[in-house]
């Protein structure tokens, strides 16, 4: 092992061990309007407005930029949070990404409350995709009005599955990583011709 590599080992054994991570505090996201915001999470999802900040300067930064941070609660105590920066702005989407990619998937108990939810959510007149079957899941998606698209999910695979589905989990990425990267020499190969 050369000394460079020896060092940067030995610096890493010195690092503390990671802590538990409990859960998510919260997701943030930019919207448009606090009050439109505020209406879809209430109103139709049903997430309780739990905590409402102020300020013209952000304090990770410093920077000056009036804000209004709304967060909409959980029933685990974690939350979906939202900046309206005052100019009526969406969040551009990424132009690299697929609309279905980037999403916010939350949990409900059974099958039945998720089929409610979506009879809930088509009643205020937003278009629903699904009952979708994931096998240890089934979920339906939507969009915010802010763009940003959302998943309700209901759990199917009890606790045994689940363990169950995570044997061999690390030898199925290793081998997604490998194929990946002969896909991408095949490219790379047929751009250099």
């Amino acid at each position: 092992m050369n000394t460079l590599a020896s060092t940067a080992t030995g610096q890493l054994a010195a690092l503390p061990a990671a802590v538990p991570i409990n859960g998510l505090h919260h997701f943030a996201y930019r919207c448009r309007d606090a009050e439109e915001t505020r209406h879809f999470y209430e109103d139709v999802l049903g997430l309780p407005l739990f905590h409402y900040i102020r300020a013209d300067t952000v304090p990770s930064t410093g920077e000056y930029c009036p804000y209004v941070h709304i967060f909409f609660r959980m029933t685990d105590g974690s939350c979906l949070a939202f900046f309206d920066l005052g100019d009526n702005q969406l969040a551009a989407p990424s132009a690299n990404t697929p609309a279905w990619v980037n999403h916010i998937a939350m949990r409900v108990d059974s099958v039945e409350q998720l089929e409610a939810m979506k009879t809930r959510i088509e009643g205020h007149g937003i278009e629903v995709l699904g009952v979708t079957d994931h096998r240890i899941f089934r979920s339906i998606y939507f969009f915010d009005p802010n763009g940003i698209r959302l998943e309700l999910c209901a759990q199917l695979a009890d606790p045994q599955q689940m363990q169950q589905e995570q044997q061999g989990i690390h030898e199925r990425l290793d081998a997604w990583s490998r194929e990946k990267s002969l896909r991408l020499a095949v490219v790379r190969q047929a751009l250099l011709g």
